[in-house]
């Protein structure tokens, strides 16, 4: 069989697929192949955080008329939602298949809808053709993770695709695991009317986030009528008639749905990677700094590979793969300054590390922190819950981390970034100028704090 040659070969069509492919073919005049045999665009767009966030917009829509409006003095109905109508809504915001393809076609690549298997290092067989470079970017994501429950399979569960296609609000819904995508979904449809339980097996909800920023998330939501229960995990499953009997240790719940939010499991199965011998970890396919697998002329990128499964975190590492493949420049993967955020109401964020992080790296270090609601802003809506959290070390008052939980926590947190990058300190953020009223200027108000004990630690 004669395979078509190519400079470089993406298996994937997500995140880091595209921007690898951007990247080989805009600056180095890559002659690129993209196989993909699912869904071309990949998750992001089309069922992940774009549809996601559309969501996230109707539910606190919906959440302000009901709980604000009166208040401010208007009068309007109580809000009910046509799920049917929001997720015709939320298609209406995404390019369609044909689109996409359409796209990268005309991007000028080589354009292959299919299944790839590895035949050898350097050669990909898709279907009855066969593709061949030497350099080959595995790009093909992850899927949700089956926990092994007894009573799973019996189950007709829900993931965060399912869940955006359901046309009828669930009456109540179990959601096992309390990271990011189920916390999103809980609040999404606790708002849209459901009865929301969240499971989770460890002591707190986000898990990588700051404790006290992770209890004040927790504290929202349950004001909300979430219940959140921890330190528990699912013992079984039974169908119950139409809904669902879950135990969760000496207790048993019965719900109408379950959201399995639990964690990622790589796209490898098909890759037939043994077959090459890529070296396959628990976390998916593992790389060094330069995203390299342990096969020469093999980089791997994106949640299929070991390491932070965001979006952007796809696409930097697709760059860096791309640069080591074409450049004699040489960089490695960095994930110190790696802003995340929850896209909750309030948002939870952070930059940098966490009071626990820092002491386990053995840093000497203090913490102040400021209530979200003494911030003018967080005023207008009677929120509760909520703070502003600086990590800084004690001598050089370096700021280790920042944590914020708030509306508009992602924004405060990502704008920072870049600072915490350059070395600021926390008195830095105590004597800038800060815009009123405004969510961010908790951060200063927190750091004012600092700044206040180390006048009064100089005086005495």
């Amino acid at each position: 069989m004669n395979s078509e040659r190519y400079d470089l070969i993406v298996l994937g069509a997500g995140s880091a697929a595209r921007d690898a492919a951007g990247k080989a073919s805009g600056e180095h005049s890559a002659n690129v192949a993209m196989v993909e045999r699912t869904r071309w665009g990949g998750s992001c767009p089309n069922v992940a955080c774009r549809p996601t966030k559309a969501y996230l917009v109707a539910a606190e829509l919906m959440h302000e008329v009901r709980e604000h409006a009166a208040e401010r003095g208007i009068d309007l109905p109580m809000p009910a939602i046509e799920l049917a109508r929001t997720v015709d809504w939320k298609n209406s915001l995404r390019r369609d298949q044909d689109s996409w393809v359409d796209v990268l076609t005309e991007g000028g690549y080589g354009v292959f809808p299919g299944e790839a298997t590895f035949v050898d290092a350097q050669t990909v067989g898709v279907g009855d053709r066969q593709l061949t470079a030497e350099r080959i970017l595995i790009a093909t994501g992850g899927r949700t993770a089956v926990p092994p429950i007894p009573g799973i399979e019996n189950v007709d569960w829900i993931d965060h695709v399912s869940a955006l296609e359901l046309r009828e609000i669930p009456a109540s819904l179990l959601v096992v695991g309390a990271g990011p995508v189920g916390l999103e979904l809980a609040q999404i449809f606790a708002r849209f009317g459901s009865r929301v339980t969240i499971v989770n097996h460890g002591p707190q909800i986000a898990a990588r986030a700051d404790t006290e920023a992770a209890s004040e998330l927790q504290a929202a939501l349950e004001d909300e009528g979430i219940e959140v229960l921890l330190n528990v995990g699912v013992d079984s499953f039974t169908r119950n008639g139409k809904g669902v009997e879950a135990v969760l240790g000496n207790r048993i719940i019965n719900v109408s749905h379950v959201l399995l939010a639990s964690g990622r499991t790589p796209n490898i199965e098909e890759l037939a990677l043994d077959r090459i011998g890529v070296e396959v970890e628990r976390g998916g396919i593992a790389v060094d700094p330069r995203q390299r697998t342990n096969v020469e002329g093999i980089w791997a990128a994106g949640d299929v590979a070991v390491g932070p499964m965001f979006t952007p975190t796809a696409q930097y590492q697709a760059r860096v793969a791309v640069e080591d493949m074409f450049d004699a420049a040489y960089r490695e993967a960095d994930y110190s300054i790696l802003p995340t955020a929850i896209f909750t109401d309030p948002e939870l964020a952070g930059v940098g590390l966490t009071e626990s992080e820092a002491s386990a790296q053995g840093f000497e270090f203090e913490v102040v922190q400021h209530p979200l609601s003494a911030v003018t802003r967080a005023q207008y809506t009677g929120t509760k819950h909520g703070l502003y959290k600086i990590v800084f070390d004690r001598e050089s008052r370096r700021v280790l981390g920042l944590h914020v939980v708030s509306r508009g926590a992602s924004d405060i947190v990502g704008a920072l970034a870049v600072a915490l990058k350059l070395g600021v300190t926390v008195d830095d953020l105590a004597l800038v100028h800060h815009i009123y009223p405004s969510f961010s200027e908790g951060v200063k108000a927190a750091a004012e704090k600092a700044l206040k004990s180390s006048t009064s630690a100089a005086k005495s």
